[in-house]
């Protein structure tokens, strides 16, 4: 494979199956080919993305950024982010991908349902330590080592934004089918960032989950007791 021309390019792919969850199926390859090895393609429909081999790293760990957002209408677009959100931490600290280590999961896979089962797992009382931080201590963090949080800020509410815009067709057949009729409100779903070491405007592999169905009484219970969340609009206002 060739990217723009580039023959030195030799990329890594993460492969997640479409109906996973919690990591489930996750796995790196190196060649194209390993995919239908797995049987992936036949069996089990996936989604394919070039792997980030260089993350931002905290501790030697890599970490992924998990928000929330309120969806609160389609027509006009209202979106609002939560001020705060979480960090989750790999247990194994973190090399380049090879054929020696793709296998990995705790160096690769942020997934706290897959960490959990590490003997690496750090349980902690603090916001700021161990294998699940709060994000407000990894902005804290990145703004001792010189980061521009504001400028992080921006670059995640530009990337909320054009992610909940290429939802909106999918959100509005979602809404007609899954929603009771008479029970209109908010939509709160989560987006997971994982950053490149260099932390500036590059494309970023989002993943979302729509609380829905035949878990919407459950979830507006959730949802009032979310209602007093700190909250920024995304219709202009400014982020911390």
């Amino acid at each position: 494979m060739v990217k723009d021309g580039d023959p030195s390019w030799k990329p890594t792919f993460i492969v997640k199956p479409d109906s996973g969850c919690q990591g489930d199926g996750i796995y790196l390859i190196k060649d194209p080919s390993d995919i239908r090895l797995a049987g992936t393609l036949q069996s089990r429909p996936a989604v394919v993305q070039e792997y980030i081999c260089k993350p931002l790293l905290i501790d030697k760990l890599k970490f992924d950024i998990r928000l929330y957002v309120l969806l609160k209408s389609l027509e006009p677009l209202e979106i609002y982010i939560a001020k705060d959100g979480l960090s989750r931490f790999c247990t194994e600290p973190y090399q380049e991908p090879s054929p020696q280590n793709l296998h990995h999961i705790f160096m690769h896979l942020t997934n706290y349902s897959l960490n959990i089962h590490s003997g690496n797992f750090v349980h902690s009382d603090s916001t700021s330590t161990g294998s699940k931080r709060t994000f407000s201590s990894i902005l804290c963090r990145l703004s001792s080592k010189g980061v521009d949080i504001k400028k992080v800020w921006s670059d995640i509410i530009s990337l909320v934004i054009k992610t909940v815009i290429a939802l909106t067709p999918e959100l509005k057949v979602f809404y007609q089918s899954d929603i009771p009729a008479g029970r209109p409100g908010p939509t709160c779903f989560q987006v997971t960032v994982a950053s490149p070491r260099e932390m500036g405007p590059q494309k970023t592999p989002v993943s979302t989950t729509v609380w829905a169905r035949d878990r919407w009484g459950r979830d507006q219970q959730r949802w009032r007791a979310r209602r007093g969340l700190n909250t920024e609009g995304l219709s202009g206002e400014e982020a911390p």
